[in-house]
């Protein structure tokens, strides 16, 4: 079963909490495959166990990795993205309590992922480099609503598409900006895509989850959008790190 397969099958699960509340907290979210299980100290495990140990060891000097252990059918394969404003530091601690949590939640899973502030960790036991994922997703918002909706709503959409196009073309497919609303008021965002996708299909994924503004965070002060292989947060604060 492949990895955007299973999740489709889920629910859709929204969150309605302060986004600031949540920043260093623990996991924002996880799914785990089902009905395709492992067996306990296997071949599958072990190429899992390495899997997770290289990305570890990958992804934080970059921010990104992928990679895969094993051979059919045991064969296993992975990666991890960090936010593209996190210190290499904050990366590799994000990435090792996201394969150690993720394999409490989903102890026997062949193919899970976790979302945190600062990354995720996915990983399947069929080949899904370079797809884009958009069965695994979640939302989140801010309670907070603002006074005038429709002119706040076209200027969000305006900045996040404009980060998109930025996006596809660095090399961490990731970009951040910000938009004046008023004399002293500023919208702050940021887009970001995993590193196994290509430029071209990054600006898809990302303009496929922009569309889902009025569904996600319609007048809402904040919000994003977090799917497999791309994301977008906005919020009237600066939340960006230096």
């Amino acid at each position: 079963m492949s990895f955007s397969n299973f999740a489709s099958s889920l629910c859709l699960i929204t969150f309605s909490l302060l986004l600031h509340t949540v920043f260093g907290a623990g996991p924002n979210f996880h799914l785990c495959s089902s009905p395709e299980n492992f067996t306990a100290n296997g071949p599958y495990e072990s190429n899992l166990k390495k899997l997770t140990s290289y990305l570890y060891y990958k992804a934080p000097p970059t921010g990104f990795g992928m990679g895969s252990r094993g051979h059919t059918p045991d064969q296993t394969y992975g990666l991890a993205l960090c936010r593209g404003d996190v210190s290499t530091s904050d990366c590799k601690t994000c990435v090792f309590e996201a394969s150690s949590e993720i394999r409490k939640r989903c102890p026997y899973n062949k193919a899970a992922i976790i979302w945190y502030d600062n990354c995720l960790l996915k990983y399947s036991n069929t080949g899904f480099f370079g797809q884009v994922d958009t069965g695994n997703k979640f939302y989140m918002w801010n309670v907070h609503v603002v006074s005038k909706p429709a002119p706040f709503n076209k200027k969000t959409k305006e900045l996040l598409s404009q980060l998109a196009n930025e996006a596809q073309a660095t090399p961490k497919l990731f970009a951040t900006g910000e938009r004046e609303l008023g004399k002293s008021t500023k919208l702050y965002g940021l887009v970001q895509c995993t590193g196994d996708l290509s430029s071209a299909v990054c600006k898809k994924c990302l303009d496929g989850i922009i569309g889902e503004l009025p569904s996600c965070c319609d007048g809402k002060q904040g919000g994003r959008v977090v799917s497999g292989s791309c994301n977008f947060i906005y919020e009237l604060y600066p939340f960006v790190n230096a």
